[in-house]
Parts: structure tokens; C-alpha cells; sequence
């Protein structure tokens, strides 16, 4: 069984596009899934639209959270899955085809934890703003710097072995824009196997938050999870 989760915050002019496509072609594709989608903090019609959704897609869920927290929409979408693997797409970001290459590889021999998707992989095809190239690129290096962490990028679509990793999303501590970073860091410090793939990105739209204010919100979390990180290794 396949778990599709689905952060939702605002999402109302897109969702029910993207739950449409999804659907589709899991159908097509004859698999056992669920799509569950995370409503957070949402203050259009998010919520009610991903009711409307439930009532003619039996294999979607709907799941809310009081707050805007994109992290913690990803941490209760696994903790609350019940395939074997867990899917992340965004409900503006999702490729099938990536799906289909990492299913394979997390079914297959010396199947990885994790299969992420890579922006920065050489075969990878960026097409948004440079300015946010510039960003990730930026911040695989911090993460290399701070973490000596291996993968180039932590953020975006993911497939999870759901067994493996959900114990350590139970101990992940950060949501919003750094709890896949600290899950994917956790996982390697754990010996998990994870293995990148290259990935198609395009900008379906422009970015909520300006880059200036994520990239100073990003930098004292990793500072905050460097020093989480130490202390738990002292301990």
C-alpha cells in the first residue's frame, strides 16, 4: 500500500487539480493508496474543499491542523499513514514519474530508507528563479558545513520506508521549513541507506514567502537544531 501526503495551506484554487491528477493515475496504475491530505492554518476554503474531495474520492483523507506549519502537515501526514510507503508531495510540486522510480527502489533489492528527490542532482532540470537556486544551493552547503550531512538537498518530493522512519520523525522537533532537513539528518546519523534522483522543477507560482525572510527564519533554526543535535549526543 502507497501513502500520497499532501500539505495543505491555501491551497483551495489548486487542490482539487492536483487530487484529480493524482488519483488518475494511481488508478491507472492499479495500486492500493491513500492520499491524505494535511489542511494547516488554512483561511480560504481549504478545509471545506478537501471535505468536498473526501466525499467522491474514497481513498482521500483529510487531516487539519490549527496552525500554518508545513513541517508538522508532513510529520502527522506519516505518523498517521498505514501503507509501507509514504509518498511527500506538494500540492503545487509532484511528479508521478518520481514516484514510479522511487516506489521501484524501495520495493526492490537493498531497497533505501529514503529515495529523495533532488534539485540539485546533474541531471536535474531547474527552471525556477535564480534567486532561489541560489538559496538551495546555498543551503545544501550550510547543511554540508553544519552536518557534514551527504545528500545535496533535504527539501521536496520524498518516499519513505515508513517502519524505518517513523521513529525518528516521533523524535524530530522542528516543523515548519526544517522538519524534512532534520528528518533526512537523523535518518543518515542512523545509518539509514538514502538515495537521491534527479527531478523536473518548475514554479507553478510565485513563492509565498519572500526569500530574504525564509532564509533568515532557516539559518537560526539550524543553528537551534546544531545545538539540539549536540545535546542529544552529550546526553
Amino acid at each position: 500500500m502507497l501513502s500520497l501526503v499532501l500539505p495543505a495551506h491555501n491551497e483551495q484554487p489548486f487542490l482539487e487539480a492536483t487530487v484529480d491528477e493524482l488519483v488518475s493515475g494511481l488508478r491507472e496504475r492499479g495500486a492500493e493508496f491513500e492520499i491524505l491530505v494535511v489542511e494547516n492554518g488554512s483561511t480560504d476554503d481549504t478545509a471545506a474543499e478537501a471535505e468536498r474531495l473526501a466525499q467522491k474520492v474514497p481513498e482521500l483523507r483529510l487531516l487539519s491542523l490549527p496552525g500554518a506549519d508545513y513541517g508538522a502537515a508532513l510529520r502527522t501526514g506519516l505518523l498517521a499513514s498505514r501503507a509501507e510507503v509514504v509518498v511527500n508531495f506538494d500540492v503545487d510540486h509532484y511528479d508521478l514519474g518520481f514516484l514510479d522510480r522511487a516506489v521501484a527502489l524501495l520495493s526492490g533489492p537493498d531497497a533505501p530508507a529514503i529515495v529523495l528527490g533532488s534539485k540539485r542532482q546533474p541531471d536535474s532540470v531547474d527552471s525556477r528563479p535564480w534567486p532561489r537556486r541560489v538559496v538551495t544551493a546555498v543551503f545544501a552547503w550550510i547543511l554540508y558545513a553544519a552536518f557534514r550531512l551527504s545528500v545535496s538537498d533535504t527539501h521536496g518530493m520524498k518516499a519513505l520506508a515508513r517502519e524505518q522512519v517513523t521513529p525518528l520523525a516521533e523524535r524530530c522537533r522542528f516543523g515548519t521549513d526544517l522538519f524534512d532537513t532534520e528528518l533526512v539528518i537523523r535518518s543518515e546519523r542512523a545509518g539509514l541507506r538514502i538515495v537521491e534522483l534527479p527531478v523536473f522543477v518548475e514554479e507553478r507560482r510565485p513563492a509565498r514567502t519572500p526569500i530574504a525572510r525564509r532564509a533568515a527564519r532557516s539559518l537560526v533554526g539550524i543553528v537551534r537544531l546544531r545545538l539540539l543535535l549536540w545535546r542529544e549526543r552529550r546526553r
